[in-house]
């Protein structure tokens, strides 16, 4: 998979509201109505991580709050898979 340039990971993350691009990685930090929502969302990103086999960079998880950071390492940067594993994630109700 081709590395994005920072050019086209801006582009990318124009239409995915919240993420930013930081220290080589895309990053958001999704805020739930509650801790029980808080591990369900932490379980459906997991479920969509195993389901495309790319795992994030690290989910910290908080009482109402789950940070999230991708990258493909193989390919030194961001790439494709990072931007729909995101898009995937603005799926999971909040």
């Amino acid at each position: 998979m081709e590395k994005f340039s920072e050019e086209q990971i801006n582009s990318a993350l124009s239409v995915l509201t919240g993420w930013e691009y930081k220290n080589g990685s895309i990053v958001k930090t999704f805020r739930t109505q509650s801790f029980p929502a808080t591990i369900g969302f932490v379980a459906a990103a997991g479920a969509y991580c195993q389901k495309r086999n790319h795992h994030p960079d690290y989910i910290t998880m908080k009482f109402k709050e789950v940070e999230v950071s991708f990258s493909t390492h193989s390919a030194g940067g961001i790439t494709q898979n990072d931007i729909d594993i995101a898009g995937d994630l603005e799926k999971i109700p909040i």
